[in-house]
This record gives C-alpha cells, sequence and structure tokens, in this order.
C-alpha cells in the first residue's frame, strides 16, 4: 500500500507549544502560564450583542469577504487608531482568526522557491504556513542584546534575488519586544529599495505600555506593499469567537478571497455581528484589560530582578522571555523540571525558533494572585538549581 501521506507535511513538526498543557490538565494544583489566551471574560457588551444577533436568527452565511458593517467598521477603526486607510469595498476581509489571514496570505503571494524572511523568535505558523504555500522559510536570529528587536542590518543581510516577502511580527509573542516608528522606518527603506513585501502581523497592536503602536503600513510607499493583519482574540479577549482580519491592495485581497471562499466560505456569522460592537464601543474596556496587564507586566519584570535571573523588559503584548541559560539546561530540561517539581508550566523557548534556546516564555495573560504563586514557587525553584551548581 502506498504512502497516504504528504511528505511536506509529515515533515513539519507539531507545535511546541502544547505538549506541556496536556500533561497541566492531568496534574492536580499545577498552573499553566504558557498559553496566549487573556483570563478576562469577553466584554458583556460584545456578547449581548451576539445573544441579540442569534434572537433576531442572524445565522445565515455572509458574503465571503465579511459583513459590510463589520468591514467599515474596522476601516473606521484602523484609521481612527493607526492612521490606516483601506477601502471596505475591496481592500480588507474577514478570517477565521488572524491564523487564517497568515496562511491564506502566503498562499496567495509565494511561488515555490520564493522566500520568506521570518524572525525569530516568533509565532509559531509563520514557517509552517511558509512550507505549505511552497515558499522557502529564511530566518533571521533576534538578539537579546537588541531587546529582540528586528533591525534594518538584519533585513539587509538576509536578502537574495529570491526574496519576496519579509514577516514583521512586532509586538512579538514570545518575547514582549515591540518596534518604534525610527525602527520600522528603517527596514520600510531596505523593503522598498529590493522591492520586497511585507505581511505584518499586528494582533497584539492595543497592547502597548510605553510608546503607542505605529503600523509600517502607515509609512509612505508602505500601504501598497504590506499585507496588515489583525483581529479580535487578544484585545478583545475573544478567542474562542474565532475572528480576524486582513487589510492589502485589491490585487492581493482577490486571490485570498478565493482561497478563503473554497476552504472556509465565510468567518462565524455571529462572531462578526459581536465584533461590530467590539470595534465601535469597546475603548474604555480595552483600555481597562491593557492597565490591568501593564500591572502585571512590571510585577513580573520586579520579581526575576529580585531572583536575579536575567530578563529585558518588554513593552507589548502579554509576555516576557526570561534567559534561563545560567543554568545549563536546555529550555525544554528547564521547563519539565520545572513542571515536575513545581507544577507549573511554561514553554521552551525553542518552541519559537532555534535561536530561543535559553529562553522560556512566561504569559501573564492570567490573574495576578496566580502570577504570584507561580512566581514564589519559580524562585524557589530558582534557588534550588543554583544550589545544586
Amino acid at each position: 500500500m502506498r504512502n497516504p501521506l504528504s511528505q511536506t507535511i509529515t515533515n513539519i513538526q507539531p507545535s511546541g507549544i502544547r505538549k506541556f498543557f496536556d500533561i497541566v490538565n492531568e496534574m492536580e494544583d499545577a498552573i499553566s502560564l504558557g498559553v496566549g489566551e487573556p483570563d478576562f471574560d469577553t466584554p458583556w457588551r460584545i456578547r449581548d450583542e451576539a445573544i441579540y444577533s442569534l434572537e433576531q436568527g442572524r445565522t445565515f452565511y455572509t458574503s465571503n469577504s465579511g459583513l459590510k458593517e463589520l468591514k467599515e467598521e474596522i476601516c473606521n477603526y484602523l484609521e481612527r487608531k493607526y492612521d490606516l486607510q483601506y477601502r471596505a469595498t475591496s481592500e480588507i476581509m474577514i478570517t477565521v482568526g488572524g491564523s487564517e489571514a497568515i496562511d491564506i496570505a502566503l498562499r496567495a503571494m509565494l511561488d515555490p522557491g520564493d522566500e520568506v524572511l521570518i524572525p525569530q523568535p516568533s509565532y509559531v505558523s509563520y514557517e509552517p504556513c511558509t512550507i505549505l504555500a511552497n515558499g522557502k522559510p529564511v530566518i533571521i536570529n533576534l538578539k537579546e542584546e537588541n531587546d529582540f528587536r528586528l533591525t534594518a542590518k538584519e533585513v539587509e543581510e538576509a536578502i537574495t534575488d529570491k526574496t519576496k516577502i519579509l514577516i514583521l511580527p512586532f509586538p512579538n509573542n514570545p518575547t514582549g519586544a515591540v518596534l518604534e516608528q525610527k525602527d520600522l522606518e528603517e527596514i520600510a527603506k531596505v523593503v522598498i529599495e529590493h522591492d520586497l513585501f511585507v505581511m505584518t502581523d499586528e494582533i497584539y497592536s492595543e497592547l502597548t505600555y510605553l510608546e503607542k503602536h505605529v503600523s509600517i503600513a502607515s509609512l509612505p510607499g508602505m500601504k501598497e506593499r504590506t499585507v496588515y493583519i489583525n483581529g479580535f482574540s487578544k484585545a478583545f479577549a475573544m478567542t474562542g469567537w474565532r475572528l480576524g482580519y486582513a487589510c492589502a491592495p485589491k490585487e492581493i485581497i482577490e486571490q485570498m478571497l478565493k482561497i478563503h471562499q473554497f476552504a472556509i466560505m465565510c468567518a462565524p456569522t455571529t462572531s462578526q455581528y459581536a465584533a461590530v460592537e467590539a470595534v465601535k464601543n469597546c475603548e474604555e474596556e480595552v483600555q481597562n484589560m491593557r492597565e490591568e496587564y501593564n500591572e502585571r507586566r512590571r510585577y513580573l519584570v520586579h520579581r526575576f530582578k529580585k531572583m536575579g535571573l536575567q530578563c529585558f523588559e518588554p513593552f507589548g503584548a502579554f509576555y516576557i522571555f526570561p534567559s534561563i541559560k545560567e543554568f545549563g539546561l536546555t529550555s525544554d530540561e528547564f521547563a519539565t523540571q520545572f513542571l515536575q517539581s513545581k507544577k507549573v508550566a511554561v514553554v521552551p523557548g525553542t518552541a519559537f525558533g532555534a535561536c530561543g534556546e535559553g529562553f522560556i516564555r512566561i504569559s501573564y495573560a492570567y490573574s495576578l494572585d496566580n502570577l504570584k504563586i507561580a512566581l514564589d514557587r519559580m524562585e524557589e525553584f530558582v534557588k534550588e538549581l543554583r544550589e545544586k551548581k
């Protein structure tokens, strides 16, 4: 019998994030600090709008590209928040989470052998989605000494005559790193000079704690060569609603829509009606969540400093990426021993790329009470490791 499986997919490793959490689910009194999921309930006014849409019987397909009202409100929101101007009729589509947008953008834009520049550590989907789209991932290793920021020089050095797309994963998962306007301006010059396209994943754009977030798509000459991706999961605590969106030039959106039509049809209708309320009227709720995340962020930075654990200060998303190199353990060994001995789950840095070795990702999308308990356990664990040295 012939092998029923594709060699391409069997050569792709499963996500390194999930394996620890299957164990946690079976472990009594365990605390998980690994999943990037807000611990807040979806704001009530969003849930109420979803309930109302169901009561009104709005359970039909929407158009493939999404509800007209939602696309218009997203365009208003992007102009209001980030000075981005898109046409609701032709330059935006609603997707099943930001992850679908990443997948179909790469499939719509890549020919076999086209190279995609992927800064790592970063979200786990970029590299496998590039491979599944017949592209070639080219990894740019971000450096701790640069606060895990991508530099224009690093982009320039990675470019070949086959390079087509640069992925910009900022604010960054797993490091919490951000790019400021001056960083983006330098990168944009390189992108324009080499006639590249950018896929900018800004799912954490609402979660920055010092500087106001700037999108590379807002810079001169960049909108026409950028696919802008965002969604509702992180900022609006809507992970299970599975709703994202992509904005791009009309010719790119048209091809993305073809894939979406054949594979998905449309994003969930109830979620789309709820999302209209989110982008129109939930700024206060988002602000409240951001302030609480910032309190947790400052607490973790303080605790790591107190326990003498090296960690740069993150200014975006809801992750922190401390170094565990001093202990002589791999990231996987550290995470495994920590889970087994103290019942706290974190994610090895290598889940986000090989250059994540020597780091662990901790999510602070959890209550301060849980974070305090987990960090107390971590302090004990670190002390025990140091005593063994």
